[in-house]
C-alpha cells in the first residue's frame, strides 16, 4: 500500500532524532502512520484537493524546500572548511577583541543636561549606584549601573573610546554620546582578555565559515543566472 522507501526513510528518521530504538513496536507504529496517510491521500484525491491551487502550490514548495536543503547539505559536506582557515578566522576574531577587558557603569539618559546634572552630584560624593536609577537602560539600571566584564567592540565606538580612557574608578568628566543617548560611564576594573583555546570554539568557526561560504555561492549562482 505505501513504498518501502517511505517505511525506510521514516524508521532512520525516528532513530536519528533520538525518539525511539528501532523495535518491532515502533515499526508497527510506522505501518500504521503510513497506512493512514495513503488512505487520507486518496480520499483527498478524490475530492480533488490536489487540484486546488493552494494545496498545489504549498506541495511544490515543501518539494522545493527538501531538495534545497538536500543541495545545501550536500555542498556544505563536499566543501569543508580547512583547519588551516579556522585558525586564520579565530586569530582574527581574536584580534578584534583586544587584548584588554573592561568592567564599566553607565549612566544613560535622553539630555546632554541631564547628563551633566549627574556628572555635577558624583563630583559632589554621591554613589554611582544610587544615580543609576535615573538610568533609561533596564538592563543595568537595577544593577548600579554595572555592564559585567566585555570587550571594547561590544559598545558603540564614543562609549568604547571613552571608557579605555578612563583610570580605574573615575568617572567621565563630560557626557559621552551615543546613537542611544548621554552616557556618564565609570570604569571600575581593568583585566586581560582571557579568549577561549581554539578547539573551544572551533565548531562554532566550523558553523560560522559554512554560513558565508554558503552565502557566497548563492550570490555566485544568482550572478551566474543574471538574477538581482
Amino acid at each position: 500500500m505505501f513504498p518501502q522507501s517511505h517505511f525506510d526513510f521514516l524508521l532512520k528518521e525516528r532513530i536519528a532524532s533520538g525518539q525511539a530504538a528501532d523495535s518491532p513496536q515502533l515499526r508497527e507504529m510506522i505501518r500504521d502512520e503510513l497506512i493512514n496517510r495513503e488512505l487520507v491521500m486518496r480520499e483527498a484525491k478524490k475530492k480533488g484537493l490536489d487540484k486546488d491551487a493552494t494545496v498545489k502550490a504549498s506541495m511544490e514548495l515543501n518539494a522545493q524546500t527538501v531538495l534545497v536543503r538536500a543541495y545545501m547539505q550536500d555542498f556544505v559536506r563536499a566543501n569543508p572548511p580547512s583547519d588551516d582557515q579556522l585558525k586564520k578566522d579565530y586569530e582574527a576574531i581574536k584580534a578584534t577583541l583586544g587584548n584588554k577587558e573592561y568592567r564599566a557603569r553607565h549612566i544613560l539618559v535622553d539630555k546632554e543636561d541631564e547628563a551633566k546634572e549627574i556628572i555635577t552630584q558624583l563630583q559632589k560624593g554621591e554613589k554611582f549606584e544610587k544615580l543609576a536609577e535615573r538610568s533609561k537602560d533596564p538592563g543595568s539600571k537595577d544593577k548600579g549601573g554595572d555592564l559585567d566584564w566585555a570587550s571594547p567592540v561590544n559598545f558603540a565606538k564614543p562609549f568604547s573610546d571613552a571608557m579605555v580612557a578612563l583610570q580605574k574608578g573615575k568617572f567621565t568628566p563630560t557626557p559621552v554620546q551615543t546613537q542611544f543617548g548621554w552616557h556618564v560611564i565609570q570604569l571600575d576594573d581593568v583585566r586581560d582578555t582571557k579568549a577561549p583555546s581554539f578547539d573551544e570554539v572551533k565548531p562554532n568557526l566550523v558553523q560560522r565559515a559554512q554560513g558565508m561560504l554558503v552565502e557566497k555561492h548563492l550570490a555566485d549562482l544568482r550572478t551566474k543566472a543574471s538574477i538581482k
